[in-house]
């Protein structure tokens, strides 16, 4: 489920993508793009929105409910965010370091939404679904963050391929049929062949390839 929820959001305009941020924070962000850093950003902003949920909790207000349904979506689009923004990293090959740090943190963050979801409140049923959605993100970022970067390079991979292959079952038969060409067409430039050409060889007819590459006579008949 969480996997197409990533999905839609990776098709989505970078100004829908943000609506969860205030026109600051955007900003800031906008300043920021190396992948390091911007989790930094990311991560902060998880916090203040946690912080401001334990205000909300401290005492009882009337109409808190909203504030805190609200809140809690936010923290799922930001997590949502720092998990795109990793897959992004590497999917452009950006220099990124490990993610115990990002790990640390967002643990830290479950355990506080944990203690929140723990409690036994009279207007709990108008935020329960954002706090489990919340929490659900949260674990699962969590999970993916813990893996071996080569492993999630491969899970990055798939994703794309994934995508890739869904696009292309919504495309008439006729644009597949141009996109299959333009890939040949790329393939062959790739190895310096027009396409529908064989690759020049120094061979002649009959001859093979022998040790590095060179000429090797016919057999002898």
């Amino acid at each position: 489920m969480r996997f197409l929820v990533l999905l839609t959001l990776a098709c989505l305009p970078a100004a829908a993508q943000r609506d969860f941020l205030t026109p600051d924070e955007v900003e800031q962000l906008r300043l920021v793009q190396e992948p390091g850093p911007r989790l930094q950003l990311y991560l902060r902003f998880a916090r203040q929105r946690v912080d401001m949920l334990e205000q909300l909790f401290a005492k009882r207000q009337t109409g808190r409910s909203g504030l805190i349904h609200d809140t809690l979506e936010q923290v799922t689009q930001i997590i949502e965010a720092i998990d795109l923004n990793i897959d992004d990293a590497i999917r452009r090959q950006k220099p990124i370091e490990k993610l115990d740090g990002v790990v640390q943190e967002q643990k830290e963050l479950l355990a506080k939404l944990e203690a929140i979801a723990a409690r036994e409140e009279p207007d709990r049923a108008r935020y329960q679904f954002a706090l489990e959605q919340a929490l659900e993100t949260l674990r699962d970022s969590i999970e993916m963050n813990e893996q071996d970067l080569r492993e999630r390079t491969l899970s990055v991979q798939e994703k794309e391929k994934a995508l890739r292959e869904e696009r292309e079952q919504l495309m008439s038969p006729e644009r597949r049929q141009e996109l299959e060409k333009e890939r040949e067409r790329i393939e062959s430039e790739k190895q310096g062949v027009a396409p529908g050409k064989k690759k020049p060889t120094l061979l002649k007819p009959g001859e093979k390839p022998g040790r590095l590459g060179q000429p090797q006579a016919p057999p002898k008949k």
